[in-house]
Formats: structure tokens, sequence, C-alpha cells
């Protein structure tokens, strides 16, 4: 089955070109193509992954073809299954094949639902294509073209100018963090003479290139994971994209185009771990995006912008935890990742039923909704107690395999930032559902209802999977990280996602979520403390630190300055020149034109004016003429 792995992106592919053909026909059955697609992508990446487990590490699969030969050297396009790409193409698929169900009642009587189907399974495409890239340059071409999907999905609701704005700025910043992804590429060519991962990592382990230049190419690669998992601070992008429809955003913040970011930095792993300077610029930014998110989060009134930076925060305590440059590390983040993947998408779903029967997004206008929506409030509150890291929900296994990682590297103001994002996770997670679930309703919900089966069931499965996903990888049996961490043995000697962390670690971990739990209900389910809207701390936190704003200083004013100069110049001075040229052309014709009107008078005037003036010129020039006649004569 591993070389049938071609057949996952290719069922979504073959949706995307029969919806564009046929989709103004099928009209809302286009969600049966969507759905059946990805469901077919589903069943094999799920018989590749067990035949890959199965197999241990050493079930390797590389199937590649030259597609091209570059200055000697061959460069290739192919797929390639590994145990990390193996179990990514699952939460691939299998998110995917939820949102598509989903969506058919979110989307339904929408005037574009063909199209919104035709985004769908491109996006999904994009991404199992850049998972199964057995080289950086095709997972290159694959990570542009889930940027291309972003921004039609983001901006799907094309007629609000919010959209639009925010679908040009998740295109336009990404592609910073892009340029830097383009440049590692070139040097990597440069200096390895090849693009595929495994010379890459040959030449790193054999010696083969100097360690500044690891260190450069690191650091350059995970700019372009900055852009695409939104870490600071290229971070921007991500909340305003919750202007698209809200089954995108759990597409986008679960398991496609943020997750991107992660899984190339783990997929490079093996050249991180031979640059101390690039793992830390990694676990201190992951660190630093971490808490800045969660504190944005804190004071956030939309319902989706709360999920959105609670999504950046969590891609810091991915990053985080890789950036601890050991197996256990990687394990931890790549674990979250998984984890993750499956609470957020629930968080989004259950936030699209909330949007679905309430019709607003603003938190402060909900409360009340449990009695309302029992099946959207109970899984709503999984997905909280997952992402909080409360036991034995999903987040709480994952969250503890990063504190340990942390802890283990000997970095602990790393293992202190962890524990801070930790504690507001928890806080603004259950502020967010207390405001929206219990107490009494802050404006009309009469007509609030719960969703139709076709988004619960979805809902429900990923519900199951918040609850029991982390148990693939416990303290006492890490399954998971035994199976992910067999080809780091150069570096780690075999087995170093196996890590036991002291109890006092779990202890603070459960306490932290557990405080910011209980401060939640004191000051948001009860009302008992004032929230502080006041106060400068608060305004900080609600305007995002006004880093937007600076950034229009910065950057968008001066440039739209230079663009609106350039603009004046292109018109006043260049296209000016050009008219003056050809009315300069066109008076000369003219008087030219004039002049040969056919008349006798008018010929003769000019002859004699001729003739006056060739007189005049000859008596002035005086003397000159004898001269000019003997050089003549003498010719």
């Amino acid at each position: 089955m591993l070389a049938n792995a071609w057949l996952i992106p290719l069922f979504p592919l073959l949706a995307f070109v029969l919806l564009v053909a046929f989709g103004r026909q099928l009209k809302e059955a286009s969600a049966y193509v969507g759905i059946l697609a990805t469901a077919a992508s589903f069943i094999v990446a799920l018989r590749v992954f067990f035949e890959r487990f199965a197999g241990g590490a050493e079930d390797y699969l590389n199937n590649s073809f030259n597609w091209l030969t570059y200055a000697g050297q061959k460069i290739t396009m192919g797929y390639e299954v590994t145990q990390l790409n193996a179990m990514m193409l699952v939460i691939v698929t299998l998110v995917s094949l939820l949102v598509n169900i989903y969506s058919k009642g979110y989307m339904h009587g929408d005037d574009r639902f063909p199209v919104f189907y035709q985004y769908l399974a491109l996006f999904t495409f994009s991404m199992l294509g850049v998972v199964l890239s057995p080289n950086i340059l095709q997972l290159y071409i694959f990570w542009e073209l889930v940027g291309v999907c972003s921004f039609l999905l983001v901006g799907f609701y094309f007629f609000k100018p919010e959209a639009r704005a925010a679908a040009k700025k998740a295109f336009i910043v990404t592609r910073v963090g892009d340029v830097g992804l383009f440049i590692a590429l070139a040097l990597i060519f440069w200096w390895v003479g090849s693009f595929n991962y495994d010379d890459i990592f040959a030449k790193v382990q054999a010696g083969g290139i100097e360690e500044w230049k690891i260190t450069l190419i690191g650091i350059l690669v995970f700019v372009g994971a900055m852009g695409k998992s939104g870490q600071f601070p290229l971070h921007t992008w991500l909340p305003d994209a919750m202007e698209g429809p809200t089954p995108v955003s759990a597409l986008i913040h679960a398991a496609t185009m943020v997750a991107a970011g992660v899984y190339l930095v783990a997929r490079m792993y093996d050249l991180y771990l031979a640059s101390p300077v690039a793992t830390e610029v990694i676990a201190y930014v992951g660190g630093f995006t971490a808490i800045f998110a969660a504190s944005i989060g804190l004071t956030q009134r939309d319902i989706k912008r709360v999920l959105a930076y609670s999504t950046v925060s969590q891609l810091g305590y991915m990053m985080l935890a890789l950036g601890a440059a050991s197996a256990a590390g990687y394990v931890a983040g790549t674990f979250h990742l998984m984890t993750h993947a499956f609470f957020k998408a629930l968080l989004f779903l259950g936030a699209g039923s909330v949007i679905h029967a309430v019709h607003t997004q603003d938190i402060f206008e909900m409360g009340g909704l449990w009695k309302k929506m029992r099946i959207t409030g109970t899984v709503f509150l999984i997905g909280c107690l997952a992402i909080a890291g409360i036991p034995p929900f999903a987040g709480f296994w994952s969250k503890e395999e990063i504190l340990n990682a942390t802890l283990a590297s000997g970095r602990y103001d790393l293992f202190i930032m962890a524990v801070i994002a930790a504690s507001f996770t928890a806080f603004y997670m259950f502020r967010l559902f207390f405001l929206t679930f219990t107490g009494t309703p802050r404006t009309d919900n009469s007509h609030a209802h719960e969703s139709p089966s076709v988004m619960t069931v979805p809902m429900l499965v990923l519900a199951v999977l918040a609850v029991l996903a982390g148990l693939i990888n416990t303290p006492w049996k890490q399954v998971l990280g035994d199976w992910l961490t067999n080809n780091f043995t150069l570096y780690t000697n075999g087995h170093g996602g196996e890590h036991h962390g002291p109890m006092w670690v779990t202890a603070l971990a459960i306490a932290v979520s557990v405080a910011g739990i209980a401060l939640a209900w004191v000051m948001y389910g009860k009302g008992r403390i004032p929230s502080g809207k006041e106060g400068m701390l608060y305004r900080l936190s609600f305007r995002k630190y006004y880093v937007d704003e600076i950034y229009d200083i910065l950057f968008v004013e001066p440039l739209r300055a230079l663009g609106k100069a350039m603009n004046w110049i292109d018109h006043a001075i260049v296209d000016g020149l050009v008219r003056l040229v050809a009315r300069a052309a066109q008076g000369i014709g003219g008087i030219g034109a004039r002049m040969q009107d056919g008349k006798v008078q008018t010929y003769g005037t000019i002859a004699f004016i001729g003739l006056v003036l060739l007189l005049a010129g000859l008596t002035i020039a005086g003397g000159y003429v004898e001269q000019w006649r003997t050089i003549f004569s003498q010719s």
C-alpha cells in the first residue's frame, strides 16, 4: 500500500477538476464529490499509516523520477512515506473529510456552494502535496499553492471589503516569509547540490557543510515557516483570516496552512539538530509567540478571533518544543501538532455551530446557549478541556511532553514561558466558554437551536479524538514517541523521545490549568471580579499591542506614499515626455500639412521667404563664403 500513496492527493485533485467542469450543474450535490474524494484519500492514508507503523523505521519508501538536469545535477519529483508524513496524511485527510461533511450543512443555501467545494478540494490536494514531497523544491511548489488556496478561501466572501483585505493581507504577509524559504532553497542547491531531503541530511551528518551555513539555511527555512504558522512578527494575517467561512478556519487552523510551517521545521529536523543557534531562534520565537498571542486572546470579543489567537499561541508552543533540539522535543512538537489538529478543528466547528444559530460572533452578545445547544455546548467544553491541558484529554498529554522536553533541555526560561502560556490558555478558553454557554442570554437568542446532524456528527467524531488521541503517547507507553524517533539515532542515541519527567511537572501543569479555569469562572461565570476593561493593559491586549498600527506606520504608509510618488512620476514625467514627443510631431506635421495646400500664392511666398533667409545668411557669413568656396573647389 505504501507504493499507492500517490493516490491520496489524486482523489482531491480529481474532485477539483470535476467540480470545475460540472459544479454549476451539480449545485449542492457538489458536496458529495468532495466528501467521497476525501473519504477515499482518508482510507488510503489510514492503510498507508498502519503499514508504515507496522514496518518500523526501516520500511521507508521514496519513489522519485528525474524531472530535469541543471548544472550537472538531477532534480527529481515524486513522493515519499516516512513516519512523520504517514501521521500527517491521516491528520490532513481526516480533518478535511469532517470539514467537507460539516460544510454541507453550514454552507447550505450559499450561491457559490460548488465554488467553495472546488477550493476545499484544491486546498486539501495542496497540503497533501506538501506532506508527500520527497524534496524541498517540490514542497515549495505545493507550499505556494497552499498560499493561493488560502487567498481564495479567506476571500471567499469577496463582496465584503473586510474579506478582500484579509485575503490580500494573508497572501502578502506569508509571501514575506516565503522569500526566506526561497533564498534557503537557492543556498541549499548551491552548497549541497541537491534538493532531496536525504542528500541534504547526509551531507550535514557527514560534516560536508560548515555550521554557519547550516545555521543560515535553518533560520531562512524557519522564516518561511514563521509566515505560514503565524509566528511573531508574521502573525498578523492569521486572526484576520477569520473573514472566511468558519469551516475554512477549521481547516486552515487545524490541518493545512498553519500546520505546514510546523511540519516543515519537523521535516528538516536532522538539519536543525546540527545547528544550536537555529534551534535557539526557533525556541525563543516560539516561546515569545505563545505568550504574546495568548495575552491577546485574553480580551478579544469575537469568538473566532479568540480561537485564532489560541492557534497562534499553540503553534508557538509547538515551535518552542521543536527548539528544544532533542528527540523529546521533536516528539512533543509533532505530538501536539496531532492533538491540536483534533481539538482545534472541534472548537472551530463548534464556533461555527454557534454562529449558525445566533448569527453573531460577539461572545458578549451570547450567553445561556447551553440549554439550547446541548450537543454543541458539550463538544465545545471537551475542546476547551483538551486545549487547557486537563487530564485525560488529548491536550494534557502533549502539553506535558512539551513541558518535560523544555525542562530536560536545561533551558528553564523556556520551561517558564511554556507554563505561563499554559495558564493563559486555560483562562481565555474558559472565558470564551462561560460567556458563550453559561449565564443568562445577553441578547434575544430565542431563535437559537441545535445544528443539524450533518454538522454535529463531525463535531462528535472530533470530540472523541480530543479525548482519546493523547493515549497514543502517555508517559508509561510512548508508542508514538518510540516510532517517530527511530530515525534520530545519530544525535540522540535512539529513543530520545522516551523522557519521563518528574511528577511535580505534571502537578504544576494541572495546577496552572485549573487555576486559569477557576479565575475565568469567578470573573466571567459568576461575574464577581471586574475584568478591568478600562485599564491600560486591557486596552493594549484588546488592540493587539497596536502591532497592525505600527506596521501601517513603518511599512504600509511609506510604501503607499512611494507607490503614489512612482505613479505620479510614471504619469507626469514618463508619460508626459512621450506625450510631448507625440504632440511635437503632430505640431510639425500640422505645419507641413498647412504648407502643402496646393495654392500657388503659398508656394511663391515660401520660396520668397526662403530666398530672403538665404541671402541674409550669406550676408552675415561675410568672408567665410570665399573660404567655403575654396574648400569645395579643392575637394
